[in-house]
Formats: structure tokens, C-alpha cells, sequence
């Protein structure tokens, strides 16, 4: 009876997943290539899947060809069932719908969907009413394309120019147009080869983008004039620093613009008046080892400053210039992080964040009084958000919670009276009081609390299946929001979790800290914890335990799928960061040299080495029946190369043949799947069918 209680735990349930698993045959791969050998300071190591990174060879692409045609096997087994989840999205979602106006101007600014369109159209009305005017419709531009992405937009100061950047393979490398709204004529100075981060002059005469370099670094500035060959443009600034990214903006008050320069750990910026096109930049203050600024500008004010000089969960500051003193504007109490601030003519709108959740804190600037917005919800979030209007006295947020569909609200932060300007409509009815959301905290093994914010139907109150999703990693939080695509799962009885565990930025600087470089097993332990607690307090059972996370948050999985494979029912890990070691030990790769404030450098670190040779999740494959595990990999990837999941799964196959793995890499996206909003709910349509299969017994489903 014990053998056959152990079983039960490592092979999981008789499901239809595992059921489908055992009936076909997975892709056998053999390697034509010798090892390659790895050097570092542990010494020798060999890598028998590297040629796996020369996407040119026939057999790398062989195997991607293969394992795809494996994966749409295993997934046309559930393709009813995937039909089914897909055309419920489409039930319930909105799909001709308009975004809140936004003035800026004499112009109301918006976007609106249609149905049976991928994409978005950018529109504009005069502010005092009147015909809509089209200035950018992605549809028209997506038109024989199979990916498209504008990733960066800007409109003019005279409102007669948008400047906007279109990535066509998902490998975040733009081409940058600028096209003349009234008419609808492109101009003909097409710039090549730029990144995130535009503005404009004030003047409405000259164009600043950033360019990357052959890494992907984002690294310098340029200008362009209208009416120049862009091949003359001037480059007005250039980061050598391997560690830093480059970004450009303006003020809010459009005094200056603003070079901002940044490691993982520290900052810097250059500005130059946004009324002189031709000015140099100039340094604001020179950058400190491990410390932050970031900076914005009030025309009373003068300076307002949000940095971790003197506290690391940040301070708000003025300072007249980046040479005179930085004098305190508020304090705030021991827990509460400070992480932006939207400056008013009379006001400061403040985002911080408490007790792992995030608030708005509203400061008069006249007065002194500093005011919370009030939420409905304690497990929610909150965060202001397009603010372009200077003089205003109105601030734009939004609210959301893992019950709580998103709604746009507007603050008037003299009264401190708010309005709801647009709810998101949840087609078919939507009953919120059907769910309900909670934070419980799980005992990590040192002793740490780790907060999970869980949601689930009321009545589901016995162990039931869980979907537990994590990240962890450069200080970013998953704030619980709501998903219109997560109530078909919710709806068949499905718990989601969510694991804000160490690594993140939920509980502050702190928990970052305590979750990268040589604290970065933290992350690891704190998920299995969390998983544990699910189990232990009734939410979820091990039988039906499944996990999620993508990019940083796949290395989480392909971590814990090493380190407690039994705790996990089916993992889906998406474009995992899974050959860690290996990557941050190559400074020729793409992000490698910045990412060494994030996880440690192994080249010179011999304690680092060790500990990255200990959890990478391809050093660790060993031969134990793994959970079921689905894999995701974008050929154009620039954050997370194809051939780290593609190396992963042919180990996997090679050292765990009886293991259920299989792979899909998208052949012509990036980092982000698909672009198009009905691939990508098709996609995701595909995954629940099969995480639905996996807890599913076999014949039931």
C-alpha cells in the first residue's frame, strides 16, 4: 500500500494529460555535435546540447521543427476543449470597445478595439468635441505581417506630428516612422535600428530616440531634425558602461528633457532645456555606487527627486540643482517604499507601497497634508495612471483586484471626491460575489513570512486544483489584479495563487535584497514553502498542484522542478531563463555584463559560481520523473535566448526520457508571444486546456 501511496505522489493522477503523454512519442533527438566545454571557476564542464545555440545549423532547426510538431500533437488532443475556452474568452471580452479620452491640449486622446481586429486604433477628438481623427491604426499596419509591435509612440508638442517605433519580429530592434496626423503623410526619414524611449523638442522641430547596440544594450542618444537624412542625425549622448541601459523623456512641467543612465544599482541623469534643441547635456549629479535618483521637475518646487540615499525604501527630495543640497520634502514610516511620483501645478500624486500592496498618496502642495486615496479592497491594487496635464487638479488612476474587474476612477485632489469614468464590462454578466480573494502567508524554511494572495470561487472551499504563479526576481512585484481570461479557470474549479516571494519588490528593498546575488536560493525555497502552505491549509492538493512563470519566473520553475519535482503536478514554464550559468558567464551574450548586479558574476565570484552551478535548472537535470512540463521559447527573443529552453528540454529528454515534456518556440515572435490579441487568447486558450487535462482524470474531462 506505501509503494503504491508513492506512485501516486511522483507519477500524479491518472489524468487525460498523462494519459495522451503515454500514447505518443516524444521526439528522441541525437546529438551530431561533440560537446562543448565550459570553463569557469569550478573548472571543466561539458556542455552536450551547445550546438543547440548556433541558430544556422539544419539540426537546430530539425529540432525546433520537431519538438513543435510534438507539442501540436499533444495539444490537438484537447483541441475541443482549447475551442471551447477560446470562444468563452471571446464571450466575455469586449471586443469593439474605447479606452478613457485623455486630454492633452486642445486634443482628447484614445484607443479603441473592433471586433475580429488584432490591434489597436489610435484616435484623437478636439477637446471641445467633434470628429474623431484616426493617427494610427496597427491593424492597417499589421496588414501581411505576422507579428507586429509598437513599442514606443509620441505626439508632437503642436500636435501635428506622432512619432512611433514598430518592431516586426518580436526582437525589439524598431523602425522609426514619423507621419504628419492632419494627413496621414509619412515622412520620408525612416530612422533604422532604434529602442524604447522618444520625445520631442518643444519646438515640435527635432525627434529623440535611443538606439541599442549589437547586445541589445540600450545606449545611446540621438537627435533628429525634421528634414535631415537620418543618417547624420547627432548623437548626443553615449553610455560606455556595459551595465547601463539609456532612456529619454521630458519633464513633466517640459522644461527639460532628461538622459537617464542606469545599472541595476544605480543611476544617473543628464538634462538639457526642452526649448533648445541644439543644447548639450549636462550631468545633474554624478552617479554613486548603489545609489538611485530619479528625478522630475515643478516650476515651484523646482527639482522633486524620489532616491535611496539616505533610506533604502526611498525618500521624496528637493533640490535646486544637482550640486545643492537635497533637503527632505516627506518622511514616511519604517515599511512604506516610495516607487514614483506624478507631479501637479498644486500637488504630488504618490505611489507607495504597504504591507506588499500598493497606495496612492495625495500631497497639497500649499498646505502640507498628505492623504491616502481610499481603496474598497485590502488585497487590491492601485496606481495612478496617464497624467499629461500639468495644471490639472484631477488625477487619473486605476483600481483593481483579483475580483474587481479594472476601473479608471478620477481623483479631484482638492475635494478628494472621486468618479468612476470607465468600468471594464465582463460580457455574459459577471458576479463578483461569486469570488473571493484573501492573503494568506506561508513559513518559509528560514522562518521568513511570504505573503500569497490566493482567489477562488466562495463555495470552492475543499482542496482543490491550484495554479500558483511566481516570479521573483529584479525587484518587480506581481500586484493582484484581475483577469478576465482566469474566470474559465476559476469557473471549473481552479484555485489561482499568487507567490510574492523574495526576489520581488512586494515587501520592499529588503526582500529584493534577499532574493538575488548569493541570497537567490531565497526565491527558490520561498515558492516550494508557498506551494507547501496551499497544501497544508486545505486551499490545493499535491495531486493537482500546477505552477506558472515566464522568463526570470520560468527559471523559478525549472528551479523548483529540480529541487521538489514531487511537490508539482504540471509546470509551465515560458521562455525560462533555465541556462543561467551558462549565459552569465558569457559577457558577449546580450545583457550579460548588466545582469551581474542581478544574480553575481561567476567569472569572478567563486561563491557565486557555486551557488549558480547549484540551482541552474540545466546544470541540475537529473534522472527523476519531473512534473509535466510545458515549455515555451520565442526564436527572436532577445531577454531570453530560444536555445535556453531549447537545451533544457533536450536534457530533459536525454537524462528523464519517462518524464511528460514538451516544447513549443514561436518561430517568428519574441520575448512576448504572439502580438495579435486573438493569437495570443488562442494561446493561452491552449494552456489551460491542457492544465485542465492535467488535473482532469482520464475519461472525465
Amino acid at each position: 500500500m506505501l509503494g503504491f501511496l508513492i506512485a501516486l505522489v511522483s507519477y500524479g493522477m491518472n489524468s487525460e494529460l498523462n494519459s495522451i503523454f503515454s500514447s505518443s512519442r516524444p521526439p528522441r533527438h541525437v546529438s551530431n555535435y561533440p560537446p562543448k566545454v565550459r570553463t569557469g571557476l569550478g573548472g571543466e564542464r561539458m556542455d552536450p546540447w551547445g550546438w543547440l545555440e548556433d541558430q544556422k545549423l539544419p539540426d537546430t532547426q530539425a529540432f525546433l521543427e520537431a519538438e513543435n510538431s510534438y507539442f501540436d500533437s499533444v495539444l490537438k488532443a484537447f483541441s475541443t476543449k482549447q475551442d471551447e475556452l477560446y470562444e468563452e474568452f471571446k464571450s466575455r471580452i469586449k471586443q469593439t470597445d474605447l479606452s478613457v479620452p485623455v486630454t492633452k491640449g486642445p486634443w482628447s486622446y484614445y484607443s479603441r478595439t473592433e471586433e475580429n481586429k488584432d490591434y489597436a486604433i489610435h484616435c484623437r477628438i478636439p477637446a471641445t468635441g467633434g470628429d474623431e481623427q484616426v493617427i494610427l491604426d496597427e491593424n492597417a499596419l499589421a496588414v501581411g505581417l505576422d507579428y507586429l509591435s509598437v513599442g514606443t509612440s509620441s505626439v508632437s508638442p503642436n500636435h501635428e506630428l506622432l512619432a512611433y517605433g514598430v518592431d516586426l519580429d518580436g526582437s525589439e530592434r524598431h523602425r522609426l516612422y514619423i507621419v504628419r496626423i492632419e494627413t496621414g503623410e509619412l515622412l520620408d526619414e525612416i530612422i533604422e535600428n532604434t529602442y524604447y524611449g522618444l520625445t520631442w523638442s518643444n519646438d515640435s522641430t527635432t525627434v529623440y530616440y535611443v538606439r541599442p547596440d549589437d547586445k541589445m544594450r540600450p545606449w545611446q542618444v540621438f537627435s533628429h531634425r525634421l528634414g535631415t537624412v537620418p543618417d547624420r542625425d547627432r548623437m548626443i549622448f553615449e553610455e560606455v558602461d556595459d551595465r547601463y541601459f539609456v532612456d529619454v523623456s521630458k519633464t513633466k512641467d517640459e522644461s527639460y528633457i532628461t538622459i537617464d543612465t542606469s545599472s541595476k544599482t544605480t543611476t544617473e541623469t543628464w538634462l538639457f532645456p526642452a526649448d533648445e534643441p541644439d543644447a548639450e547635456p549636462k550631468l545633474f549629479r554624478q552617479r554613486v555606487e548603489g545609489v538611485e535618483y530619479y528625478l522630475d521637475r515643478h516650476l515651484t518646487l523646482g527639482f522633486v527627486i524620489i532616491t535611496n540615499d539616505v533610506r533604502e525604501d526611498f525618500r521624496v527630495a528637493l533640490a535646486d540643482s544637482g550640486d545643492s543640497d537635497w533637503r527632505d520634502l516627506l518622511s514616511f514610516e519604517i515599511g512604506t517604499k516610495v516607487e514614483a511620483v506624478d507631479i501637479f501645478e498644486n500637488h504630488l500624486a504618490l505611489l507607495v507601497r504597504r504591507a506588499g500592496l500598493t497606495s496612492i498618496d495625495i500631497f497639497d502642495i500649499d498646505s502640507g497634508e498628505l492623504r491616502s486615496v481610499p481603496k474598497p479592497d485590502d488585497v487590491s491594487t492601485i496606481y495612478p495612471t496617464a497624467n499629461p496635464e500639468y495644471h490639472s487638479s484631477k488625477l487619473r488612476f486605476e483600481y483593481t483586484s483579483m475580483v474587481t474587474p479594472r476601473s479608471v476612477l478620477e481623483l479631484d485632489m482638492v475635494s478628494f471626491e472621486s468618479v468612476v469614468l470607465k468600468e471594464t464590462e465582463i460580457l455574459g454578466g459577471y458576479d463578483p460575489t461569486r469570488y473571493e480573494t484573501f492573503r494568506t502567508w506561508a513559513k518559509a524554511s528560514d522562518g521568513t513570512d511570504v505573503p500569497i494572495s490566493v482567489v477562488r470561487e466562495r463555495t470552492n472551499t475543499k482542496p482543490a486544483p491550484t495554479l500558483l504563479y511566481g516570479y521573483g526576481s529584479y525587484e518587480f512585484s506581481l500586484d493582484p489584479t484581475f483577469s478576465t481570461l482566469r474566470l474559465s479557470l476559476l469557473d471549473r474549479g481552479f484555485v489561482y495563487a499568487i507567490a510574492h516571494v523574495r526576489g520581488g519588490g512586494e515587501l520592499g528593498r529588503a526582500w529584493y535584497r534577499d532574493g538575488k546575488l548569493a541570497r537567490k536560493m531565497n526565491t527558490f525555497t520561498d515558492f516550494i514553502a508557498c506551494a507547501d502552505h496551499l497544501v497544508a491549509t486545505g486551499i490545493s492538493d499535491r495531486e493537482r498542484l500546477c505552477a506558472r512563470g515566464g522568463s526570470a519566473g520560468g527559471m523559478l520553475m525549472g528551479a523548483v522542478s529540480n529541487l521538489a519535482p514531487e511537490k508539482f503536478n504540471t509546470i509551465l514554464a515560458e521562455v525560462p531563463f533555465v541556462d543561467c550559468l551558462n549565459t552569465i558567464s558569457d559577457p558577449d551574450l546580450p545583457l550579460t555584463v548588466t545582469e551581474w548586479e542581478e544574480w553575481g558574476n561567476p567569472l569572478q565570484s567563486r561563491e557565486i559560481y557555486e551557488l549558480m552551478a547549484s540551482y541552474t535548472p540545466y546544470e541540475n537535470v537529473t534522472n527523476v520523473t519531473y512534473p509535466n512540463l510545458i515549455v515555451t521559447a520565442g526564436l527572436n527573443d532577445p531577454r531570453v535566448s530560444y536555445f535556453e529552453p531549447a537545451k533544457w528540454v533536450a536534457k530533459l529528454r536525454d537524462i528523464s526520457p519517462h518524464s511528460n515534456v514538451m516544447l513549443r518556440c514561436d518561430m517568428g515572435f519574441g520575448h512576448s508571444g504572439p502580438s495579435g490579441r486573438y493569437d495570443a487568447w488562442l494561446e493561452e486558450a491552449g494552456f489551460f486546456a491542457l492544465l485542465l487535462a492535467a488535473v482532469t482524470e482520464a475519461g472525465t474531462l
